[in-house]
């Protein structure tokens, strides 16, 4: 029997019309180890699942490579589901996936931890970067869904609480593939506008697809981004999203968010009705104890006859003006007398007195005195100085 002669081409779509017309190919799902795993520029991903003898190559394009929620890694253990054909350009059989499930957790689970480590690294949970709360807004902006129960119920809980702040309703859809980009948008109109000085932004409770729009990067990065305040308010107490994460503030549920946002009214009646009271108490004390003052300074005399007051300063400022002119006068005696003493003294050891009485000095060029012959020597000028007048002489001996 001969052989029959076919090109490669026709081989390999012989093979992939087999294997397309195989029932258990067209629609299964590989259990595997990911290994290789490539995302190109043009959005479709390859990779290779693997176990411990064997390994099989996978293709996922774009469209849905995009519907993915969470980001493969090397090393995950994940449920391929799809067909296994051949390209017949390469002759080459591969797993074309439709999905991707992680084993263990499932694929929010994970997508919610990946987003969690990844945000968390940038510091969008930083305490550093939360903002402090208005203590009494004027303007709350609500952004929810406006037929949703959360949304009646802060507005309840504001308007029992703090009906003097205003509550701007924001209506965005918190479900859905629609929601994120809404709920962002509304955050960034809110800041754009100045809608109000905080934001209470959530829904109620729910799984974890109901509540995932607040698990969406962009809606996370718009409350990072946000300069008003931001409460965030998802589903039910154990209910944590990466929303309640990068909020300034996170509230288990919404009736809770419209609680931690205003004081309560009735709390701060009782606290100024106490302050009143303490004010009161405080005045009357204070009253009282300048009305003792007033009393006795009231009765002191010089309230009764003031000018009796400056009658009796007046005699008290004569006497001590008299007193420090005769302190003065007996000074200015006393100094006098010392002055004629040391007068006295000064004149009686005066050289003029003793030339007075006969006596005369002899200096020499210098007008240094001479007080002994052997300080000069024969030819030596000398000046003769008597009470009145002198002489100039030269010294024709020494006796």
């Amino acid at each position: 029997m001969g052989n029959t002669v076919l090109s490669v081409t026709e081989v390999n779509r012989h093979i992939k019309e087999l294997m397309d017309s195989d029932y258990l190919l067209m629609g299964l799902a590989v259990n595997g180890e990911l290994s290789n795993y490539k995302i190109y520029p043009s959005g479709h991903h390859y990779f290779t699942l693997k176990d411990a003898e064997s390994s099989i190559r996978c293709v996922m394009f774009k469209g849905n490579a995009s519907k993915l929620r969470f980001r493969p890694e090397n090393g995950m253990v994940a449920t391929a589901v799809g067909r296994v054909t051949v390209f017949p350009r390469d002759g080459a059989y591969q797993l074309y996936c439709n999905d991707l499930l992680p084993e263990g957790m499932g694929d929010l689970h994970i997508a919610f931890e990946q987003l969690k480590e990844k945000l968390s690294k940038e510091g969008l949970f930083d305490t550093s970067h939360k903002k402090p709360l208005p203590r009494y807004p004027k303007t709350i902006a609500v952004i929810t869904s406006s037929a949703g129960a959360a949304v009646r119920d802060i507005i309840r809980v504001l308007g029992k609480r703090w009906p003097m702040a205003k509550v701007v309703i924001l209506p965005v859809r918190v479900q859905g593939a629609e929601a994120p980009p809404e709920i962002a948008g509304a955050i960034r109109y809110a800041n754009k506008y100045k809608v109000g000085d905080l934001i209470i932004t959530g829904r109620g409770g729910g799984s974890i697809e109901d509540l995932w729009a607040f698990n969406d990067e962009r809606v996370a990065r718009a409350i990072y981004e946000s300069e008003i305040p931001v409460i965030s308010a998802v589903g039910h107490e154990p209910d944590v999203t990466i929303s309640d994460y990068v909020a300034d503030l996170r509230a288990a549920t919404p009736s809770n968010a419209a609680e931690l946002a205003v004081p309560d009214q009735s709390e701060m009646r009782e606290v100024l009705a106490s302050e009143e009271v303490r004010a009161m108490h405080s005045i009357r004390k204070k009253l009282s104890e300048m009305r003792l003052k007033l009393s006795d300074v009231s009765s002191r005399r010089v309230m009764q006859n003031p000018t009796a007051y400056i009658d009796q300063k007046r005699l008290e400022l004569d006497s001590a003006a008299n007193a420090l002119t005769s302190r003065y006068e007996r000074l200015i005696g006393s100094k006098k007398h010392e002055y004629i003493r040391y007068a006295a003294s000064l004149d009686a050891l005066s050289p003029l007195k003793v030339l007075g009485r006969g006596y005369a000095i002899a200096t020499d060029e210098n007008g240094s005195p001479i007080s002994s012959a052997e300080a000069v020597s024969v030819g030596d000028e000398l000046t003769v100085s008597f009470s009145k007048g002198g002489l100039k002489c030269t010294v024709d001996e020494v006796i």
